[in-house]
């Protein structure tokens, strides 16, 4: 991890003077991280993929930062230990940038907490610099009843640097009809000799279903998409199958997937993977329990990865097809939801995953969880119907990365 430490010091400081006076936080900092000084006159030679923070090494430098406005990192990270009257030009400095619209925050206190907020910070930036420029696959209209969960794809780009791209059905169709049994034959028997059991789901809607990941993968190839989002109903219609399988393998292989063309849910599962490194589980939150502040998640599709089994059933709604009933493992959960047509809205909360639930008239993946907020948020401003569950606690995280991208949470 290299941070690049941009200088402002006063001319009346020597250069090795300076190292001098701040000697305990700049060691501190390289017990961590790689750390490179920047002479404020260099800022523009740095590139939009280098960490940088801004140094303030003594006071009098005011004018000297202010000079440098259109170069200067954002938001913006402003080190001052205090040492050389630093953190009084630090904090008007951060009030003037403050006022011209610019995040600014001071990294300032006790050696460790600036180590660990420079973590945070650094896993933040990193985070944005994946999303930045990745595609993602539309295929498909988004399904008629995801009223509420529209995205503005101009603005979406300005905001994150994602770019949506639409496809047509039929090219999903053109490739499943020009792909055979024979091609798919021994995937399916892998996929089904490793379940735990296979109830409704037919061999032929095995082939059926596999046919189509891989057609949906082809495509996934040709436009370099990072994520898709597919409009799995219309499948049905024309070609007999649904996408539940397809999405769990593509899930599996670090291909995004997300159902009926759902434009938030399959942001946020970029969002969480960007700063996780996990796949999160997409899923309706199909009951609600505000006396015991519980939730059921359930959808007809998890990847098989996020299993400690899994069996193969057909798909819940239609009865036809392969879905996938995964029992997932117990402890510690995220819920996320980004929401708002340019994806400046956001749900975060925590819970324990309790238990698999096998309710007949549900989804076929179902997991109860024990929410650590008030599970009635569901009730009165949800954001939308899909959320997304991803084992372990990364509120933080989240919170942080939305926060810094100016999004709004949603109690």
């Amino acid at each position: 991890m290299t941070i690049n430490l941009i200088a402002f010091a006063s001319l009346l400081h020597k250069q090795a003077s300076i190292r001098n006076s701040h000697e305990a936080v700049l060691s501190e900092l390289e017990k961590y991280f790689t750390v490179k000084f920047i002479d404020h006159q260099d800022i523009d030679k740095l590139g939009s993929n280098d960490f940088k923070i801004i140094f303030i090494a003594t006071g009098g430098v005011e004018r000297l930062v202010i000079q440098h406005f259109e170069s200067l990192p954002r938001p913006a990270i402003i080190l001052a230990d205090g040492m050389q009257n630093s953190l009084a030009a630090a904090l008007e400095v951060s009030s003037w940038l403050r006022n011209r619209g610019m995040k600014s925050e001071i990294l300032h206190g006790e050696l460790p907490s600036i180590v660990a907020r420079v973590h945070i910070l650094y896993n933040n930036f990193q985070a944005q610099r994946s999303i930045a420029g990745l595609r993602i696959g539309v295929i498909g209209a988004p399904s008629s009843w995801l009223v509420a969960s529209n995205v503005d794809y101009l603005l979406a780009k300005r905001r994150w640097g994602v770019e949506y791209f639409d496809i047509p059905l039929e090219r999903v169709y053109e490739k499943f009809n020009r792909i055979t049994d024979n091609e798919v034959g021994a995937s399916c028997a892998a996929v089904a000799s490793q379940a735990l059991a296979c109830r409704e789901g037919t061999p032929e809607d095995m082939l059926k279903a596999m046919r189509l990941y891989r057609a949906v993968k082809r495509i996934c190839k040709e436009e370099k998409l990072s994520a898709v989002t597919l409009s799995c109903f219309k499948l049905i219609e024309e070609i007999g199958t649904t996408g539940c399988l397809a999405l769990s393998m593509l899930n599996d292989e670090g291909i995004l997937a997300g159902c009926e063309g759902d434009l938030q849910s399959i942001f946020t599962l970029l969002a969480i993977k960007s700063l996780t490194g996990k796949v999160g589980f997409m899923a309706n939150p199909s009951m609600i329990n505000t006396r015991t502040n519980e939730l059921i998640l359930a959808h007809c599709t998890v990847g098989l990865k996020q299993t400690e089994k899994y069996i193969i059933r057909n798909h819940f709604e239609t009865e036809s097809g392969i879905g996938i009933q995964g029992l997932l493992p117990t402890g510690d959960v995220t819920i996320v939801k980004c929401g708002g047509e340019c994806l400046d809205e956001y749900y975060l909360s925590t819970g324990t995953l309790t238990e698999n639930t096998n309710y007949i008239n549900m989804c076929r993946t179902q997991v109860r969880i024990k929410m650590n907020t008030p599970a009635d948020y569901f009730l009165k401003t949800p954001l939308g119907n899909h959320h997304i569950m991803v084992h372990g606690n990364y509120e933080i995280a989240l919170n942080e990365f939305m926060q810094a991208n100016g999004c709004k949470r949603t109690e």
